[in-house]
């Protein structure tokens, strides 16, 4: 399973557009406080532009409304349905990833056949309600070590208020890549904001 070393996340189709011209070919399109119509319809348009674009859409959270629009794979949150009923559902294609926050965490989600896992937060963000306690950089740097020895080997994606200045430090730690939300929003040009990130990661 090819897994993305930059993973764009937004509630935005507009905004996704923008980062694929950067060139983003993984959207994670988080919708917080819609109904399943309204989300529906952003999920639809924001396929729509994935498919121009060859990138992947991966819906957060929702199973029901990614089988339904054919994403490409749902990330599942600590308090979402677990990937194992996700993947009876879904089926072996589907991407599923999972969100953990502890080696715990990862052990528990690899014994449940995720492709990949969000590591976080790497530091406190305001876009993620209900935050679990911040991982720093140490803890990503204590982390890899003890996952080696565990032969832990799925693409593990920093998230969390990860910044450019940030991804040289995590990928030393021994992240696969990272998962971005506002260092890329909340810029004058998401175009140019998700090519620098992945020239950082390339």
């Amino acid at each position: 399973m090819n897994i993305s070393k930059l993973q764009y996340i937004t509630s935005n189709p507009i905004h996704a557009e923008k980062a694929c011209k950067g060139g983003a070919d993984w959207i994670q399109l988080r919708i917080k406080n819609k109904t399943f119509e309204e989300w529906k319809e952003i999920a639809h348009e924001t396929k729509r532009i994935c498919s121009l674009y060859k990138a992947r859409l991966i819906i957060n959270d929702n199973v029901q409304l990614a089988k339904e629009i054919n994403a490409d794979g749902v990330h599942l949150g600590k308090e979402d349905m677990l990937p194992l009923e996700a993947r009876k559902i879904l089926g072996e294609n589907f991407i599923i990833g999972g969100t953990a926050n502890t080696l715990d965490d990862i052990m528990r989600l690899q014994r449940m056949n995720v492709d990949y896992i969000g590591l976080g937060p790497f530091r406190y963000t305001s876009t993620k309600e209900k935050l679990s306690p911040v991982v720093g950089i140490n803890g990503y740097i204590y982390m890899f070590p003890e996952l080696k020895r565990r032969n832990m080997n799925l693409p593990i994606i920093a998230v969390g208020g990860i910044r450019t200045g940030d991804v040289k430090s995590l990928i030393s730690a021994g992240v696969y890549g990272v998962a971005v939300s506002s260092a890329i929003t909340n810029t004058n040009d998401i175009t140019k904001s998700t090519q620098e990130f992945i020239k950082l990661l390339s």
